[in-house]
């Protein structure tokens, strides 16, 4: 029999222990008799035909667990949209001995992961044996009920810092500052960052029932939240946004802040809008109409969360998605995804949770009823029902230049 031998691949964006992984199947691997490579660059050299590798060994990767990024490099390459990628990526890896892979990554990786592994099955008639370890600093995989993807604990904890010295600028200058948090589609991330830092008021997608939300709403939401700490003597505050928010406002309300960025295609190009500027503005604007000057300053709170060395939770929580992975592949065990629940290893076949029509795996949002959620919302400073009675309103009025009858008018959506 030939030498068992693994290639482990990193797709996707950064996020911290993605190099504990790493660690943990290379050692435990290596222990085992294995050879082990790492692939270069993701999926981007295989497809191409290039065995751009590195051979990786225990003393190699003995302190790389504490370490960001990660020492193969990640790359946002995906093999299936083009049959002939996928085709060299298979036969690639086949040609190098490989009889095992492990990929690291979010969802376009772990579908990349089950069709490198169908192919290679149907196409080539080759048994090779694939297992994905999910990763996203999103936590919107979806994992069993409380478990993070890893890198998400670092993620927040940083990001909790870099709010929590934010706010406290806040106070110190006397102003606002909107916080703009990564999660294209679910708000864990900027929740947890808003809740941790205690910021008045965190805004998620998963808030909204509605496909679409008015800017004018969301901004309210912002202003609303101004204007009831002045009530009550407080000129300082701070305000996270999910980027994903940024997809609920309807087209119209974009282009009419000035904001509207399209491709070739006429698809619109999120990535290319300012939404921290673009929302700052909006407020400043919001709060001039009724009389209320307030500074605002927008900061972008992500890339510096992506390659930070992990934190003793993900350093222990990668370590064992590692060798949970190898111990899977060593039991002669294939396409799945690994998750490592409370004392148990759990793997999720890649049948039941990548839908072969979208190639995505499902989503995991916020749960709204949830306690995370409703402990965080409790806290924040946002206009609520309470604040439209009477005497509520009229010391809320007594800030702007509006009347107690229009300002209930003005916020009447917010009730």
């Amino acid at each position: 029999m030939s030498k068992n031998k693994v290639a482990i691949v990193c797709g996707g964006g950064p996020a911290p222990g993605m190099n504990g992984v790493i660690s943990a199947v290379t050692i435990a691997a290596r222990n085992n008799g294995w050879d082990v490579i790492g692939i270069m660059d993701g999926f981007s050299h295989l497809a191409k035909g290039e065995k751009n590798v590195v051979e990786l060994t225990a003393d190699m990767v003995s302190k790389t667990h504490l370490e960001g990024g990660t020492i193969i490099h990640t790359a946002r390459f995906n093999p299936t949209k083009n049959e002939e990628h996928l085709k060299n990526v298979v036969k690639t890896l086949l040609d190098m001995g490989v009889t095992h892979l492990v990929t690291i990554g979010g969802d376009d990786t772990a579908y990349s992961a089950y069709s490198v592994a169908g192919y290679a099955k149907k196409e080539m008639g080759s048994d090779l044996h694939v297992v994905h370890v999910p990763k996203t600093i999103d936590n919107d995989l979806p994992l069993p009920e409380g478990v993070p993807t890893f890198g998400f604990e670092t993620a927040r904890q940083i990001g909790a810092e870099i709010a929590t010295n934010i706010l406290e600028d806040a106070k110190t200058a006397q102003r606002w500052f909107l916080g703009i948090a990564m999660g294209r589609t679910a708000g864990h991330l900027a929740l947890g960052i808003g809740k941790c830092a205690a910021a008045q008021v965190t805004i998620i997608p998963e808030e909204f029932t509605t496909e679409k939300v008015s800017l004018k709403q969301i901004v309210d939401i912002i202003a609303g939240s101004v204007i009831k700490r002045l009530a009550d003597g407080k000129k300082f505050g701070l305000a996270i946004v999910a980027e994903g928010v940024i997809e609920k406002i309807p087209e119209e309300d974009l282009a009419a802040a000035g904001a509207l960025e399209k491709d070739e295609h006429g698809h619109l190009r999120y990535a290319e809008i300012n939404f921290g500027g673009l929302l700052k503005n909006a407020v400043v604007k919001r709060l001039a109409e009724l009389g209320v000057k307030m500074a605002f300053v927008s900061k972008d709170i992500g890339y510096e969360l992506r390659c930070a060395g992990p934190t003793a939770y993900d350093i222990e929580y990668t370590r064992n998605l590692g060798y949970a992975a190898f111990e899977f592949l060593n039991n002669g065990s294939t396409d799945a995804i690994i998750t490592v629940t409370g004392t148990d290893i759990k793997p999720l076949p890649f049948a039941e949770i990548i839908d072969p029509v979208t190639k995505k795996t499902q989503v995991r949002m916020v749960n709204m009823e949830g306690v995370q959620y409703r402990v965080a919302r409790a806290f924040m400073t946002r206009l609520g029902k309470a604040d439209f009675a009477p005497d509520q309103v009229k010391k809320l009025a007594a800030v702007t230049n509006v009347s107690p009858q229009q300002f209930a008018k003005e916020f009447a959506e917010l009730a």
